[in-house]
């Protein structure tokens, strides 16, 4: 049977820590930043978090191969 590979997309999304939880990245922060303010965006640089239990599952399904 051959390997089972990742699904790339969630793999380019997201990371797994060393005690197994799924991090993610915070959204608007990836372009037309000339918009927002200083302010806005120094708040969006906080770290965006873990994944909810129930996205975690759906996101080890599809993180299987890496």
């Amino acid at each position: 049977m051959p390997k089972l590979k990742s699904h790339r997309g969630a793999s380019k999304r997201f990371r797994k820590t060393a005690s197994g939880a799924i991090k993610r990245r915070g959204a608007y922060r990836n372009h037309i930043l000339t918009k927002k303010s200083t302010k806005q965006k120094r708040h969006l640089r906080v770290e965006a978090g873990t994944l909810k239990p129930c996205d975690a599952r759906l996101a080890e399904r599809m993180l299987h191969g890496s």
